[in-house]
C-alpha cells in the first residue's frame, strides 16, 4: 500500500485528520495525559480529555495548542505523532503528504513550529494553508471566481475573519477570542457573582446546553456545581440562559469590531457581492445559540452557519489535497 495524503484541521480545542479518499476519519480533542515523573504518555484525545481537572499528583494532563499556535512542542509532535498512527497513515510504504492549517495572521516562527512538529510525526512533505481559506472551500463556497466571500471561522482558540475572492484571501484578521476563550468568561462570571468556582469543563457544558448570545430566544436553567470560594465546599447554583448571554456579551461585541473593520476595508465592489451572499460562520463557536442573529442584526447582512461547521476545514483540507499541484 502506498503512502495515503492527509489533511490536518490542528486546532486549540480539538484535532481532526481527513484521509484522502476515507473522509474524516478522525475528531479528538487536542489534550495529552503523560507522567509527571516519566514523561510517559498515558493517554491522549478523548481519553486524557475526561482526565482533565481531575488529576493526580503523577498525571499531567496538557492542552499542548493555545490561541491556534503550539504552546508545548514537544507535546504537540508526539499528539500528532499518535493521532496520525490512529489514522494508519504511517503504516504505508511512503509516508504521507500532509496540509495542515494555521489562524491567518501567525509569525514565520509559529508557521515553523507546525511543519516541523508534522515533519517530526512523520510528513514527506508538509504544506500549511490559512485556515479561513480552507474553512471556506470546506463550507462549499465557490472562492475561486471573481467575486467576494466572506467567513468568520469561530474555534477554540481563535476567530478567524477574511474575506475571499479569486481563490485566496483579500482581507483577514484572527483574534484571540474563540471558544475557550467564552468558557473563560463563563467561569469568570459564576467566579464573581456566585462566587463559585468551577473547571474549564463544567464552563464548556454550560455554553453547549443552556448558553446563547440573543436576546429572547432560549430560556433554559441548569444546576451548577462548583467550590465556594468562602466556605471552600462544594455548592451547587442555578444559572439561566440570560445570564450566559450577559457574561459573553463583551466577547461577542469583540467579534463584532473586528468583523466590521474587515468590512471597512474591504474593496466596495467586494462589499456589495458580500451583501448579496451573506457570510458564512464555520467553526465549532457557531454553534453557540443565537451567534448568527446577533451578527445579521449588528451587520444588516444574512448570516449563515455552514452545513457541518465543526468539519469545514477538515473538510477543505480534503479538496485541497486533490489540487495539490495549485499549492506546489
Amino acid at each position: 500500500m502506498f503512502s495515503k495524503d492527509i489533511g490536518i484541521d490542528l486546532g486549540t480545542a480539538n484535532v481532526l485528520i481527513y484521509v484522502k479518499k476515507e473522509g474524516v476519519v478522525l475528531n479528538e480533542p487536542s489534550v495529552v495525559a503523560l507522567s509527571s515523573e516519566t514523561r510517559k504518555i498515558l493517554a491522549v484525545g478523548s481519553e486524557a480529555k475526561e482526565m482533565l481537572g481531575r488529576t493526580p499528583v503523577k498525571i499531567n494532563a496538557i492542552k499542548p495548542m493555545k490561541e491556534g499556535v503550539i504552546a508545548d512542542f514537544e507535546i504537540t509532535e508526539i499528539m500528532l505523532s499518535e493521532f496520525i498512527k490512529k489514522c494508519k497513515a504511517k503504516n504505508f510504504i511512503n509516508k504521507p503528504k500532509i496540509l495542515i492549517c494555521c489562524p491567518s495572521n501567525i509569525t514565520q516562527v509559529e508557521k515553523n513550529a507546525i511543519k516541523e512538529a508534522a515533519e517530526k510525526a512523520g510528513a514527506k512533505k508538509v504544506y500549511l494553508e490559512e485556515e479561513p481559506k480552507v474553512a471556506a472551500i470546506g463550507a462549499g463556497l465557490d472562492i475561486s471566481k471573481p467575486s467576494g466571500s466572506m467567513v468568520i471561522d469561530i474555534g477554540g482558540g481563535t476567530t478567524d475573519i477574511a474575506i475571499l475572492s479569486l481563490g485566496d484571501i483579500v482581507i483577514s484578521t484572527s483574534i484571540k477570542i474563540a471558544g475557550n476563550s467564552f468558557d473563560n468568561e463563563i467561569m469568570k462570571y459564576i467566579k464573581n457573582k456566585y462566587k463559585l468556582l468551577i473547571g474549564e469543563r463544567t464552563a464548556e457544558e454550560i455554553k453547549l446546553k443552556i448558553g446563547t448570545v440573543y436576546s429572547n430566544k432560549k430560556k433554559e436553567k441548569m444546576e451548577v456545581r462548583g467550590r465556594n470560594i468562602v466556605t471552600g465546599l462544594p455548592n451547587t447554583i442555578t444559572i439561566s440562559s440570560e445570564e450566559i448571554e450577559e457574561a459573553l456579551k463583551d466577547n461577542i461585541k469583540l467579534i463584532i469590531h473586528h468583523t466590521k473593520s474587515i468590512l471597512e476595508q474591504a474593496p466596495p465592489e467586494l462589499s456589495a457581492d458580500i451583501i448579496d451572499k451573506g457570510i458564512v460562520l464555520t467553526g465549532g463557536g457557531s454553534l453557540l445559540d443565537g451567534i448568527d442573529k446577533v451578527l445579521s442584526k449588528e451587520l444588516d447582512i444574512p448570516v449563515y452557519i455552514a452545513e457541518n461547521p465543526l468539519t469545514c476545514v477538515a473538510e477543505g483540507t480534503g479538496i485541497m489535497l486533490d489540487n495539490l499541484d495549485l499549492i506546489e
